[in-house]
């Protein structure tokens, strides 16, 4: 009897009597079956919001940024607060697939799947936030660097908000190859399983004629390989070039090296918290507790601990530095304007939710409880949505002058159109999750044989019968 040999101590990554046939069938019919009221119910409610943010949208380029409560003193307000949040939603998915990918780590299995959805929607809804941003949407061309006719009108080769433009389009692109390149082999199994001829048609034509041979199998392994080695150095730079926007500025509060590193764990952080967020959800509907386990929500708090604790230190960090820096100015934006001032509970909030709250899965018990993790999910992505608001809102309501200081709050159309992209997110979601398999069949199908539950127990069983004839042996020989 050879089995392919992995720690008994290992908890599994597939719960339950699992064979090949057995993971087909409870992965892919809810795909064939008729969506249930509770779809139908979110669906047209993300819908309804999206058409909101289409309305709010609309009225902004109609009467212009004017309608926004940006002034001369906060020119940045929730707009690009969304922006950086989104984006840093974007991050977990890649960092679930590629770096984990890399390092052979067999839990990404089961969630990977939905991340890299995830990651992919939050990056449509972060794209336009910068170009509605421009007030004249109809001149984003003007920011590609292509040569043109307008004289020596060039694109600003040295400002970090022309790189966003490179890093996101590019990551976007590689995350959306990555995602679809892991799905040809389990659009084949809905193909060959297809009761009517359209059915049969559009899965065929997504799987690309995909028959399962090895030499298909060695491309797509090689494909994949590739692009989780692209995809790594893009996690860790998309959201440094973010963060870029501020840290090569001059503002107080802004002007620090610090950023890069402490954005990239925000995003992480932010981004683990998100698909905590949705495969609680989706596990429950989609009747998928046998593969996404709480040992996968256990190993994703423990990243999240971590990164909330790496978020943490740069808060402190900030503190002291503008302390010790002795720069007044530095000094006013940290502990007059942001820890007091009339923004001063934003900065409250912000750390409660990041830096206190996560602390509590240092406890298993609590790493391990489904409620706990999808309420503190909730609560980390309000703290990471109040961090980019600190540091942009109460960085800029205090100016040099005292007469141009003032106060911020959204108008309507910027809340209707951060609620149409989270429309946009989840009408996205509910699709995916109708037509596509949440959870890569081909990958559960690949650790099945090491990590299914009812294979570790042969595993303890064969283990402990090798044990007994090795010591009946030696006291045979004896």
């Amino acid at each position: 009897m050879h089995l392919k040999y992995e720690s008994t101590l290992r908890e599994p990554l597939v719960d339950g009597v699992k064979d090949y046939h057995q993971v087909t069938e409870d992965i892919i019919s809810p795909i064939e079956a008729k969506p249930g009221k509770l779809w139908y119910v979110g669906f047209f409610i993300s819908l309804a919001l999206l058409g909101f943010g289409a309305f709010s949208v609309f009225w902004q380029i109609y009467f212009g940024v004017g309608v926004w409560n940006l002034n001369k003193t906060i020119g940045w307000g929730w707009d690009i607060t969304n922006f950086v949040w989104w984006v840093g939603i974007g991050h977990a998915g890649t960092l679930i697939s590629a770096i984990l990918l890399l390092f052979r780590q067999g839990w990404r299995t089961g969630v990977n799947r939905a991340a890299e959805a995830m990651t992919i929607f939050a990056v449509m809804c972060a794209g336009q936030f910068p170009i509605i941003h421009m007030g004249r949407v109809w001149m984003a061309f003007f920011i590609l660097p292509y040569p043109n006719t307008r004289g020596p009108v060039w694109v600003n080769f040295n400002s970090p908000l022309l790189w966003d433009v490179f890093a996101i389009s590019t990551y976007f692109t590689v995350s959306l190859l990555f995602w679809y390149s892991g799905l040809i082999p389990d659009f084949a199994t809905i193909r060959d399983r297809a009761k009517t001829k359209l059915r049969k048609h559009l899965y065929g034509i997504a799987s690309f004629g995909w028959t399962g041979s090895t030499k298909h199998w060695q491309r797509h392994e090689a494909l994949s390989l590739v692009l989780a080695g692209l995809s790594t150095p893009l996690v860790l730079s998309v959201h440094t070039i973010v963060s870029f926007d501020f840290a090569t500025s001059v503002i107080p509060g802004w002007h620090t090296t610090i950023f890069p590193p402490y954005f990239v764990a925000g995003a992480i952080f932010s981004g683990f918290a998100m698909v905590n967020t949705l495969l609680i959800i989706t596990r429950k509907i989609l009747k998928l507790e046998e593969y996404i386990t709480i040992g996968h929500m256990e190993a994703m708090n423990k990243v999240i601990v971590l990164t909330g604790s790496v978020v943490g230190c740069a808060y402190l960090t900030e503190l002291f530095m503008a302390w010790y820096g002795a720069n007044p100015y530095e000094f006013d934006t940290f502990f007059k304007y942001r820890a007091a001032g009339p923004l001063g509970w934003s900065y409250w909030i912000m750390m409660t939710c990041n830096v206190i709250t996560p602390q509590v899965f240092w406890f298993r018990k609590m790493r391990r409880n489904v409620m706990v993790t999808f309420v503190m999910s909730i609560i980390v992505n309000i703290g990471m949505w109040f961090e980019r608001f600190v540091i942009i809102c109460t960085s800029l309501y205090r100016d040099y002058l005292p007469s141009s200081w003032s106060y911020y709050r959204p108008s309507w159309p910027e809340v209707g159109f951060y609620m149409g992209t989270f429309g946009l997110f989840f009408t996205c979601f509910f699709l995916f999750a109708k037509y596509f398999p949440v959870i890569a069949v081909a990958e559960i199908k690949s650790v099945l044989k090491t990590s299914g539950e009812n294979f570790k127990e042969k595993m303890e069983v064969y283990e402990e019968e090798s044990a007994e004839k090795f010591a009946h042996d030696v006291a045979h020989a004896h």
